[in-house]
């Protein structure tokens, strides 16, 4: 009887530490076009380093050539500058005239879509491989 009641506990606890991994994702507000944690993250790096350009753009007359152009602009850190963002590798260019901006997830998966913005201020997503200008626009699901 008291392996039994050992055997409960022991399943119990391995399921009360293997659920919390499995919870569905929450949105973050009306809208929230992410399917993960991970990528709301890179959603809001995305948005940020946009929001960013058009402020340095507004103050230049130029977009900014480098993310070290940007620390400083609006509320963009010398912190973002650093092309690892946790699940996503960002990629980073600028003319001056126009830029663009993708995020590269380590591992596609359903929780992890690739991510890519231009001057233009639209976020385009792919499930499968790299994000480009023709890719679908971001929205709610």
């Amino acid at each position: 009887m008291l392996n039994a009641v050992r055997h409960v506990a022991a399943a119990f606890l391995a399921l009360s530490i293997l659920a919390p991994a499995q919870t569905a994702y929450t949105p973050q507000f009306k809208g929230d076009p992410a399917h993960s944690t991970a990528e709301a993250a890179a959603l809001a790096y995305m948005r940020t380093v946009i929001y960013a350009q058009r402020v340095y753009h507004k103050k230049h007359g130029s977009y900014a050539t480098s993310l070290q152009s940007l620390v400083g602009s609006s509320s963009f850190t010398r912190r973002m500058t650093n092309p690892n963002r946790g699940d996503y590798t960002v990629h980073f260019t600028s003319t001056g005239k126009d830029f663009s901006l993708s995020l590269a997830p380590k591992q596609f998966d359903p929780a992890h879509r690739a991510f890519f913005a231009d001057d233009t201020g639209a976020i385009r997503a792919e499930d499968d491989k790299p994000a480009t200008a023709a890719s679908p626009k971001v929205k709610a699901d």
